[in-house]
């Protein structure tokens, strides 16, 4: 018996911070890339206590920009995001992972606060962990699992890109007008 194996085209981003400028430009590159989901790791509208105001701060446009992707998205909280955040966005954000299956490997996506390579969730040997909230793009081996960031959409860091990650068969860190950068 044949079996076809459906492989979904993922983007991931994160940290926009309440910017809708970046975020129209990450919704763009959404479109561009045809992507079948939207993954985002979390500080969706509010940009925190310790950022500075990113540009176009406008979290109600940001609230007009993602609620009509509502069936598209797959969401986690990040330390940013509140109930107050969920009563606006019509979609689900206050869950602290998503445990995604890419190929036979276990994608543990979360922002990043809790969760990390400091204090890493259970894995096994040859799962993914994906988070945001370092605002810096990582790919690293860590002997067991494999740790990946996208980076930040509004408030990149550590002089990184604002960019995004694109899952098809492989990953692939691309800064927001598309351009494939190496990570």
């Amino acid at each position: 018996m044949e079996r076809n194996i459906y492989i979904m085209k993922l983007m991931i981003a994160s940290d926009i911070h309440g910017s809708a400028h970046y975020c129209r430009k990450m919704t763009e590159a959404y479109r561009r890339e045809q992507a079948d989901r939207l993954l985002l790791l979390g500080d969706i509208l509010y940009h925190g206590p310790r950022n500075d105001l990113p540009e176009n701060y406008d979290p109600k446009e940001v609230i007009a920009l993602l609620n009509p992707l509502k069936n598209e998205l797959l969401c986690v909280r990040g330390n940013c995001d509140t109930e107050v955040d969920q009563m606006v966005l019509d979609f689900p954000i206050l869950a602290d992972y998503c445990l995604l299956e890419l190929d036979g490997q276990t994608l543990f996506a979360t922002h990043g606060h809790h969760w990390n390579p400091q204090t890493p969730p259970p894995l096994k040997e040859g799962d993914i962990l994906l988070n945001g909230h370092t605002h810096v793009p990582a790919h690293e081996n860590m002997g067991t699992y494999t740790y990946m960031n996208p980076g930040s959409v509004s408030i990149p860091k550590e002089n990184s890109a604002r960019g995004y990650m694109l899952y098809d068969k492989k990953f692939l860190w691309k800064d927001l007008d598309g351009a494939v950068l190496n990570i």
